[in-house]
């Protein structure tokens, strides 16, 4: 009782009383954070209200990236308004963050880009000539020497790697099952795409919250210029569409705002896109996936509820040179096949087999499960083909160049390429420690980088079948990683890479600086493409054998056609590779050529474009930093100035 009076003579003694002792007695307050997310840019858990997206123009040299080809200087720095919470939400003022029951993951900021007419990057010599050989083998040049592929800039571009030239040699997903095969279009509908059934903006569907067009949609897409820079940005449980060549880009061309779903990754049809018609697909994490069609504000909703998978999205990605086709992974550690015209329906695995656990030797055994076949017959309904790659949560995927190989990377720390046509693991390799975060390949299909929770990136050959460099320079988790195609030719490489800790980082590599491992002097001009011939299983051996690695056969194809899918020698199945850790002593470290933190938050996204590098963070901040001045075409006009004021003319 006197304990009870005592602090209660306390407390009236107002602000100014012995604030030392008061906090003896009394636990202080519990922390309060923002409702719903750390990254929202208002502190001390107020109300969060909607607002417009803000543009800045920050200038000074702490926005300015300086790199060998020159300078690069922040143009725009677009703030994405955060949509809060839904109003059917509970309010969770003091939201623990040391809670076990965990709420539906979030990722902050995506983007994808789309241009309606792009031009291609200056490599040239990263688009490969289908040779006559390789067309009667149905072999696809993706990785060709130096001395099969011409390098003449016409033929490049109009026969080359990405061509409507190309892609007719080359085989692509279900092409031998006729089940799949496209029903032939009636009447006047030969060239008109297949749209969503349902308007977005006049739905009643409890999933979609509220839909924002621009009051003058149509007049500002017939007004735009074709090759103008369009964007698509999933913010939480909004998705926004913005024009970054429009004097007024702060405006959004539509937003949609879902009920309590967040978007978690998304995805536009490079296929089918054209003035009038865009196919995205949206994942969310409640599972469910959305075929959104923007211009035409129509959409369609599938694995509903999680009819198919009932675990969340993590990565999209509509499949190389398919109009209806599309891979979602499904944090559960699956990949599913869906078609976007196609209805859903429950989901019974037809070739379920007991899944691997554990490891044998140190080495992961192969999780790899084909739970229903791309060659099915059955395929009124989704999916239309779905695998199991591992026990753990898949955080990223990404399509080889020619759409053959799948690079799979996940929470177990090991790096999957999958042969993709023929539903087979060739290789696994593994990080130093930690989950791979993130994945991409070079734009010739020889390399493939991934970072992760390592704070490392990791440049692996898949014609040497190996790590070959590892890259030091985050001081936190590597989140993004991508190619500047513009900065890339037949050897010489650029990439770029955000993370955690708010660095943009640039690198640069070459065939030359690289080298290649003792154990690897295999001459690349005996071998064909790495994307549609594996190296024999007794060659492997021979010339990896200071790599430990294991090989063993994939017990999930059947031995009689391993010769007709191309799946083995003589017979038997394709034999894929398990890779030991190399140490980090007998791996080369590639510093960065620009290091710097280019955001005080946590960025989740990095995207090159011809004028421009642009940067995503959690936060929102979407940054656009343009190219140096100094381009190819004004260098070149730079020479013949200097060359015509030259006493020697030389």
């Amino acid at each position: 009782m006197n304990g009870h009076l005592e602090l209660h003579d306390h407390a009236e003694d107002g602000p100014e009383g012995n604030l030392q002792e008061r906090c003896c007695n009394v636990l202080p307050p519990p922390p309060r954070y923002p409702n719903g997310n750390l990254y929202t840019g208002m502190p001390g858990g107020g109300p969060l209200l909607e607002t417009n997206n803000t543009l800045e123009h920050p200038t000074g040299p702490e926005y300015q990236l300086v790199v060998g080809e020159g300078t690069y200087v922040l143009r725009d720095d677009l703030h994405l308004a955060t949509p809060p919470p839904h109003p059917s939400d509970a309010p969770q003022p003091n939201n623990n963050p040391l809670a076990t029951n965990m709420g539906l993951p979030t990722v902050g900021t995506k983007l994808s880009s789309a241009t309606i007419t792009p031009r291609k990057p200056p490599s040239h010599g990263l688009f490969r000539i289908a040779t006559a050989q390789s067309a009667r083998s149905n072999i696809p040049p993706s990785i060709q020497e130096e001395a099969q592929s011409p390098r003449s800039d016409a033929g490049s571009i109009t026969n080359g790697f990405g061509s409507a030239s190309y892609y007719n040699h080359t085989p692509t997903f279900g092409d031998s099952n006729d089940a799949l095969r496209p029903a032939p279009a009636k009447g006047n509908k030969k060239d008109q795409r297949a749209k969503p059934k349902n308007n977005i903006v006049k739905s009643n569907s409890s999933f979609v919250s509220r839909v924002i067009p621009h009051e003058a949609l149509q007049k500002r897409l017939a007004e735009r210029s074709l090759d103008g820079l369009m964007m698509f940005a999933n913010v939480n449980r909004a998705l926004v569409w913005l024009d970054l060549t429009s004097e007024t880009k702060t405006e959004n061309l539509t937003k949609v705002l879902f009920t309590k779903a967040h978007a978690l990754c998304h995805d536009i049809n490079e296929i089918t896109k054209s003035s009038t018609h865009l196919d995205m697909i949206l994942g969310f994490n409640t599972s469910d996936i959305i075929w959104y069609e923007p211009i035409s504000q129509k959409y369609a909703r599938l694995n509903k509820n999680g009819m198919i998978n009932s675990s969340p999205v993590s990565s999209i990605h509509w499949l190389p040179n398919k109009e209806n086709l599309f891979l979602a992974a499904h944090m559960d550690g699956s990949l599913v096949v869906y078609d976007k015209e196609k209805e859903d329906a429950e989901f019974i695995p037809e070739e379920a087999s007991p899944t691997e656990n554990g490891h044998e030797n140190g080495t992961p055994k192969n999780k790899f499960r084909i739970k229903k076949s791309v060659q099915s017959k059955i395929q009124k309904t989704n999916p239309v083909a779905a695998y199991s790659v591992s026990n753990m949560k898949i955080n990223d995927v990404a399509f080889s160049p020619d759409g053959q190989l799948l690079a799979v990377v996940c929470d177990d720390g090991c790096l999957t390429i999958i042969d993709f046509l023929h539903e087979h693991v060739r290789d696994i390799y593994r990080a130093y420690y930690g989950g791979m975060l993130c994945v991409t390949w070079s734009p010739d299909g020889r390399y493939v980088l991934t970072g992760g929770q390592d704070d490392l990136v990791s440049i692996w050959s898949l014609v040497d079948q190996a790590l070959v460099a590892r890259c030091v320079g985050h001081h936190s988790w590597v989140t993004d990683i991508k190619f500047d195609p513009w900065r890339c030719d037949e050897r010489n490489y650029r990439f770029g890479s955000v993370g955690e800790d708010g660095r943009l980082l640039l690198w640069d590599f070459s065939v030359g600086i690289l080298g290649r491992p003792k154990a690897m002097s295999m001459s690349v001009r005996n071998r064909a493409s790495v994307t549609s011939h594996h190296v024999p299983a007794s060659n492997r051996k021979e010339s990896h054998s200071t790599m430990m690695g294991r090989l063993r056969s994939n017990s999930d194809r059947a031995p009689g056609s391993a010769d007709a899918n191309g799946d083995g020698v003589d017979g038997e199945p394709q034999a894929e590779m398990v890779h030991a850790v190399d140490s980090m002593r007998s791996t080369a470290v590639l510093p960065p050529v620009m290091s710097k933190i280019v955001d005080e938050h946590p960025l989740s996204w990095l995207g090159f474009a011809e004028h421009c590098i642009i940067t995503a963070c959690k936060d929102g901040h979407v940054r656009e930093w343009d190219r140096p001045k100094e381009g190819a075409e004004e260098t070149v006009e730079e020479r013949r100035t200097s060359k015509s004021l030259s006493p020697t003319g030389l």
